[in-house]
Order: structure tokens, then C-alpha cells, then sequence
């Protein structure tokens, strides 16, 4: 079976990369924006908050090793579904938590993992992450690739302001 490809925001694109990125069968984790209406955004114009897009990553991964529905379940454990301005320390529009799906039938793994989510009664607060169809997906500059590789005294300091926390806390992680 041919590599797929899976968007997820959910805050800080730095923070975003780690999670997925030891798994077999993910390919390759690109930091990057999308869900805008600007081509070719630069990392300052996204931040203005005037693009409409958001950080996201784009994870390319065998699903035959590993499946979009396993994806989804370690979004939910690494991006905070109740919060629908930002992810931790990271605020404003440009740090939502997104599941971008490029098939109908990823948006189907995607809505009842959402709906199961929201059932389960693991959170108190309502699951606000928007479910919405792919857009382009532009990649970010060179520095921001691999940050947690590159920068890890810096990405540690980004992992404090309480993604650490949450996982502990819903997932018993970390």
C-alpha cells in the first residue's frame, strides 16, 4: 500500500513534531502552516495572525504499519481538545487545534474519534477541535524542521508551558 498523509494542528508546530515522529512506519513529520488564505506564508505572517492558517504538521506514514486511526488516538493524547484558542502557552487563532483530513474516509475515523472522545467523559469541558477537509499544506522554513532536534534547550523550555502536565493528567504520559 502507497505512504499517506495526515494534518494535525494543535499549538506550537515545534512541540507537535516529538510525538509522532518515533513511531514505526511514520515517514517523515514537516512542520508547516495551512487552513489560510495566503500561498507561501512566512513564519512572521502567521504569527500576525492576518494569513488565516494555523501550525500544523504533515505526517507522512505506511498504513500498513501504522494506522490513521492510531494517529488520530496519539493527536488526542498530545493536542488539548477543549481548547479552542490556542494549546497551552501558545494562544490565538493561528495555535488551534485542528484535524485536517484529506479522504472521506478519514474524515470518518476522524468524527467518531471525535464523538468517542466526547463520550468517553475523560474531559469535563465540551471537545471543541474542528474536523476540516485538507488544505494546502505549505511548509515552514528550515529552522523550524526537526526544532526539537536542533534547539533542545529551547524545546524544552516551549514543553513546559503544559504539555507535559496535560498528558499526565488525561493520558499518563510523560
Amino acid at each position: 500500500m502507497a505512504e499517506e498523509t495526515a494534518i494535525f494542528a494543535g499549538g506550537c508546530f515545534w512541540c507537535m513534531v516529538q510525538p509522532f515522529d518515533q513511531y514505526p512506519g511514520v515517514r517523515s513529520v514537516v512542520s508547516g502552516y495551512t487552513g489560510g488564505h495566503v500561498a507561501n506564508p512566512t513564519y512572521a505572517q502567521v504569527s500576525s495572525g492576518t494569513t488565516g492558517h494555523t501550525e500544523a504538521v504533515e505526517i507522512t506514514f505506511d498504513p500498513a504499519v501504522l494506522s490513521y486511526q492510531q494517529l488520530v488516538d496519539i493527536y488526542w493524547q498530545v493536542a488539548d481538545p477543549t481548547d479552542a484558542m490556542g494549546q497551552f502557552q501558545d494562544r490565538g487563532d493561528n495555535y488551534r487545534p485542528v484535524i485536517f483530513v484529506n479522504s472521506p474516509a478519514q474524515r470518518a475515523v476522524a468524527e467518531a474519534s471525535k464523538k468517542a472522545l466526547a463520550a468517553s467523559g475523560k474531559f469535563s469541558k465540551p471537545i471543541v477541535t474542528k474536523i476540516e477537509d485538507a488544505q494546502p499544506f505549505y511548509p515552514a522554513e528550515g529552522y523550524h524542521q526537526d526544532f526539537y532536534k536542533k534547539n533542545p534547550e529551547r524545546y524544552a523550555m516551549e514543553e513546559a508551558g503544559g504539555r507535559a502536565a496535560y498528558q499526565k493528567k488525561y493520558w499518563d504520559r510523560g
